[in-house]
């Protein structure tokens, strides 16, 4: 008599692993450093204090502050309606700022000399950074608009508007996350770093963020009009309240489609410089 074995034969670990295709094992690689990054994120409450709480802070600040005396030079709003596309923006700074700062770590404290002795693609490290700082800026802007309304802010948009500000912004932060990461790759210390997020931080105040641009002098006036920051929060502040929006979308658009096309190659030159070796 003879038996029948439905036993399913043993795959050897290492026949599994090749079943892999390299798509595969990148895509897992990059959950694993997108993990690594938010983890970070979560273990530094500084970086989460200037991310996320200090953006209402300074929403709280202008609207019960400053704004009662620059409610008079806003024609036909209140200021909270006016000031919070330029504080969404702002918030983006402050993470940008830290995004640079986790890239030149990285760069300075051996931890890619680490990752280069493991079977993964380098460029992976960057996407982690990239990734988690998307999302750290969506969550601070979420927590930014939530604020606000609970504050008196009233959007009049539609949901096609809704949608259309949404993209700009997530546009924004794309193009405010790739200038981090080229900064972090240019910065040798960390506290180089750092100074990136002042030059960022200080862009929205010579714009129309907080202050019609008209109010401004003549030299500032001409630079607030025609720095890329205006037409983004031009066209965030049309889409949410109603507005006439003008060509500031396309201009909008267009600058942050320039940006990303000279940053990010100039950013993937400077990585496998800095890894060459």
């Amino acid at each position: 008599m003879t038996t029948t074995d439905l036993t399913p034969p043993l795959v050897p670990a290492s026949s599994r692993a090749g079943r892999r295709t390299r798509l595969g094992w990148s895509v897992g690689d990059s959950i694993v450093l997108i993990g690594r990054s938010m983890r970070h994120s979560l273990r530094a409450p500084d970086s989460l204090l200037i991310g996320v709480a200090l953006p209402v802070l300074l929403l709280l600040l202008f609207t019960y502050v400053f704004g009662g005396a620059i409610e008079a030079g806003i024609a036909h709003s209140d200021y909270i309606d006016y000031v919070v596309p330029g504080v969404i923006l702002l918030t983006a700074g402050f993470a940008a700022g830290q995004t640079a700062a986790g890239i030149t770590n990285d760069m300075t404290t051996g931890v890619i000399d680490r990752f280069r002795s493991l079977p993964i693609n380098n460029w992976i490290v960057v996407l982690g950074h990239v990734v988690a700082s998307m999302v750290r800026n969506l969550v601070s802007t979420t927590l930014v608009i939530v604020v606000a309304l609970l504050m008196g802010f009233s959007p009049t948009a539609s949901l096609l508007e809704w949608l259309g500000a949404i993209g700009m912004i997530i546009l924004f932060i794309l193009m405010m996350t790739f200038v981090a990461v080229m900064f972090g790759l240019l910065a040798k210390s960390v506290d180089a770093a750092f100074g990136f997020s002042f030059f960022i931080v200080f862009l929205p105040y010579v714009s129309s963020a907080f202050v019609p641009t008209e109010t401004m002098p003549s030299v500032l006036h001409g630079f607030a009009e025609h720095q890329p920051l205006t037409p983004i929060i031009e066209t965030v502040r049309g889409l949410l309240m109603g507005m006439p929006i003008g060509d500031s979308a396309w201009q909008g658009v267009l600058w942050c489609v320039a940006i990303l096309a000279v940053v990010i190659p100039i950013s993937g030159r400077l990585f496998r410089r800095r890894t060459a070796s």
